[in-house]
């Protein structure tokens, strides 16, 4: 489809608003509004104009991302990837705020490099700077 533009924003499920904010806000992402709707949701965005919508829905007795921990490979969305421009500072800060590296960081075979981290849900995220 000729029509799509580019991505509006994502969606991702946490069990509490404001540990999901603050978790966030350490990213750089601020409040726009919410929580908003039946499900309900809390838009947030990042000064770079990535929007997410935190669907506050999650059951708290869960402890596995169930896309992502369990052997069993479930059809799904896994992660969020973020572009950046300067992958070692992310990787300082994202050490600086006590964030754990969950996995690399990896050197692709076009130079690209890419580490991964989690959100107090489990929720992966992606920090990919291209080659």
């Amino acid at each position: 489809m000729k029509e799509i533009t580019g991505i509006n924003h994502i969606g991702i499920r946490v069990t509490d608003l404001e540990t999901a904010r603050r978790f966030y806000a350490q990213l750089g992402f601020k409040l726009l509004a919410g929580p908003i709707g039946p499900e309900p949701v809390a838009i947030l965005q990042h000064p770079s104009g990535v929007t997410i919508n935190l669907i506050l829905n999650a059951d708290s007795g869960v402890t596995d991302n169930v896309l992502m921990d369990i052997p069993e490979r479930h059809p799904g969305y896994t992660h969020i990837a973020l572009d950046v421009n300067d992958i070692e500072a992310v990787e300082a800060s994202v050490k600086k705020l006590g964030i754990k590296i969950t996995e690399g960081p990896i050197t692709l075979p076009d130079g690209g490099v890419m580490f991964f981290i989690r959100d107090q849900d489990r929720n992966v995220i992606e920090f990919h700077q291209n080659g």
